[in-house]
């Protein structure tokens, strides 16, 4: 017995359905392979400690155990930056935690890490 036919029109729907769908698996791929080998710092407590200084808490992922240089910024009640200090990691262990003490011009309320670079 012979399949039916579709019926007139509906192949064309059937095209950009397999093309989204294939579209859609591509962009996830992507994001995963870019997430496995991305570095991260997660902020894991801080303190402010008094009007000059915060103590900054966090971790740190690198799936390669190199060399890592992290900002960490101190910030008022307006998310202005009131202080910075910038932390080497050394290359070890793919995750390590820090503490970190950063002087602050005013009172800080958060403190935060801006931003981490691999070290040539």
């Amino acid at each position: 017995m012979p399949l039916p036919r579709p019926a007139p029109g509906t192949t064309k729907w059937w095209v950009i359905g397999a093309v989204g769908i294939s579209a859609a698996v591509a962009v996830i791929v992507w994001f995963a392979l870019a997430s496995a080998n991305s570095l991260r710092a997660v902020v894991t407590a801080y303190n402010v400690v008094s009007d000059s200084e915060v103590t900054v808490s966090y971790d740190v992922h690198r799936p390669d155990g190199a060399a890592v240089q992290c900002t960490v910024d101190a910030q008022d009640v307006r998310h202005g930056r009131v202080g910075t200090i910038t932390d080497d990691v050394p290359a070890g262990a793919t995750s390590v935690h820090r503490v970190v003490t950063v002087r602050t011009s005013a009172r800080a309320v958060v403190g935060i890490v801006s931003s981490c670079v691999r070290i040539p």
